[in-house]
């Protein structure tokens, strides 16, 4: 089966690895020259574990391509991805001209049947303008080729890909042809043998599950934020509330993590977007627009607690900061809490000494033009003459350090714990003044 992939960002390099990595021949799209290259020398734009062996091994033998040239790689393509970005608007609307450009663009060049599947997170209803698009140009051309359009979402988290690729809970398909769920069964079937599922539907209920997953996870998150947030005036712990409502089967115990608000490409678009269809609708996202309010106000609660704790006297402080990325095991830096601790403990006058594991170079281009900010090559520089720490991003390599090593450095023995991922009591006998989030410190 050969497949074309439109677009390497995260959703289309994962695609067309994992779909390469089955036995199927896939050629990976990209108007980007130099990333183009880049992928033929091994050289990935992102980290993602385990995607980097996948990518050259299939690359070797010859199942994988990349082209920046489409037209020259559709013949005989039984599918078409299209894994392109739906950037967030002014209004938080999905921009939809890289998906209609590509649309256009197969409408171009195709001569056969072909299903093209949309993988990128685009609004309901945006099935009829690929459609239209393409029909438009075969029109301009003068021909008639049959095509089909599918919506596929992915449902891939940053940092466990790989797993949620080879091993899905589900695959939510949106079709409207038999014709179209023979290549979609074509396709899937090699992760189906372990008795996962594809869920066929409408390409509309397809199209509104992405973004209904993502705005109830979103939602989760800031309900916890704000139960945190009223456990610290009341005297009670998110820790302990988080394991009394978690036993709950009706609610159970994932996303019920308190810390300082969610970030990446997905959640932030996603629920702006939706709360967008809503209004283009007549529809107002009530319970979305608190979400999104509540994940702003979120960003800011490390540095509201460093600046009661330092009070005046926070300028010329240095403040080390942990974790850089939205979240573990990426480099992903898109709407990421610790830009805005950041961004606001240094226009308070304070320093900053940050370090993440990954997400270094990736952090710089965000962070350039600030003079205030020290990278550092690992936790116990960033504490050398520091004030604080602010632990923002939970990696496995924090959870345990040298405390006794920290102390002998770190000017204040104080640590704001932006997860909860340390034991406040083991850290008050060290000596440490402790504040999580959602507790009494």
């Amino acid at each position: 089966m050969k497949v074309i992939v439109v677009g390497t960002g995260y959703v289309g390099l994962v695609t067309g690895a994992c779909l390469a990595d089955v036995g199927a021949e896939v050629c990976c799209i990209d108007i980007d020259v130099q990333k183009t290259e880049n992928l033929k020398n091994g050289i990935l734009p992102i980290y993602e574990p385990g995607l980097e062996a996948i990518v050259k091994h299939n690359f070797e033998k010859g199942r994988l391509t990349f082209s920046t040239l489409l037209a020259e790689n559709i013949k005989g393509a039984d599918a078409i991805f299209i894994c392109v970005g739906t950037p967030p608007g002014e209004d938080g609307s999905a921009d939809m001209q890289y998906v209609l450009q590509v649309s256009k663009d197969i409408g171009n060049s195709i001569e056969d049947y072909v299903l093209v599947i949309t993988k990128s997170t685009v609004p309901v209803g945006s099935s009829h303008k690929v459609r239209k698009a393409i029909a438009d140009a075969l029109e301009a051309r003068g021909t008639r080729v049959d095509f089909d359009v599918a919506s596929n979402p992915e449902f891939l988290k940053e940092g466990a890909a790989i797993k949620d690729f080879m091993s899905p809970d589900r695959i939510v398909v949106g079709i409207d042809s038999d014709r179209a769920k023979e290549v979609i069964d074509t396709i899937y079937k090699p992760f189906l043998l372990n008795g996962y599922r594809i869920l066929y539907m409408d390409i509309p209920s397809a199209e509104m599950t992405k973004y209904a997953a993502n705005a109830m996870l979103a939602t989760r998150i800031s309900f916890m934020n704000d139960i945190a947030n009223l456990c610290e005036i009341v005297g009670a712990n998110i820790n302990h509330v988080r394991n009394g409502i978690g036993t709950d089967p009706r609610i159970g115990k994932k996303f019920l993590y308190a810390g300082v608000g969610y970030g990446g490409s997905c959640f932030p678009k996603d629920v702006k977007a939706l709360v967008n269809i809503g209004l283009e609708n007549k529809k107002p996202m009530r319970l979305l627009e608190a979400v999104e309010a509540i994940n702003e106000d979120q960003k800011k609660v490390i540095f509201n607690k460093i600046s009661r704790y330092f009070g005046a006297e926070l300028q010329g402080k240095t403040i080390a900061v942990w974790g850089l990325a939205f979240k573990p095991n990426t480099d992903d830096m898109r709407e990421a809490p610790s830009l805005v601790l950041i961004e606001a403990l240094t226009a308070a006058g304070a320093k900053v000494k940050a370090f993440d594991p990954v997400a270094l170079e990736e952090a710089k281009k965000y962070l350039q033009h600030n003079p205030e900010v020290t990278f550092c090559e690992d936790v116990y520089e960033t504490v050398e003459h520091a004030d604080a720490i602010a632990l923002v991003t939970e990696w496995n390599e924090f959870r345990l350090p040298n405390w006794d090593k920290i102390k002998a450095t770190l000017n204040t023995l104080v640590l704001f714990d932006g997860r909860n991922i340390y034991d406040d009591v083991q850290l008050a006998k060290d000596g440490f003044t402790y504040f999580g989030i959602g507790n009494k410190g």
